[in-house]
């Protein structure tokens, strides 16, 4: 499987560095969707900090992916539900840390999200 980058140098915004305007994917054999995953524990308890969160968020996307065979570097798309616009540095930098020098499309968006204890939710899109 082939990612290209894909930043047009003219004609529209510039992206900025932690993230890219598109992403092509060429001889990509499985693709894999992942849902909303929020930063529950194994009990299906949510802490109540924001740092928690993402940090479990990101620990249960990495098991989904290890289930699937594949790794944050297989990731092509994350999509983020914030429930707050206040959390969108920490949510960043959660990003960040968890896919290291890998740059995807984002979005973030600020919701309600079905339960209050859910700060955060993160889905992706993985290709291999």
């Amino acid at each position: 499987m082939e990612a290209i980058t894909r930043n047009p140098a003219t004609g529209i915004y510039p992206a900025t560095p932690d993230y890219v305007h598109a992403m092509e994917v060429q001889g990509a054999g499985r693709l894999l969707f992942v849902s909303g995953t929020m930063g529950l524990a194994d009990d299906g308890s949510a802490p109540s900090d924001l740092a928690t969160q993402l940090e479990l968020i990101w620990g249960n996307i990495g098991r989904i992916l290890a289930e699937a065979g594949m790794t944050a570097a297989n990731i092509v798309r994350v999509t983020s539900y914030l429930r707050d616009v206040a959390y969108v540095p920490a949510n960043s930098q959660a990003r960040l840390r968890a896919l290291g020098a890998h740059r995807v499309p984002t979005t973030a968006i600020v919701v309600e999200t079905l339960s209050p204890d859910w700060l955060v939710e993160v889905e992706v899109v993985a290709a291999a």
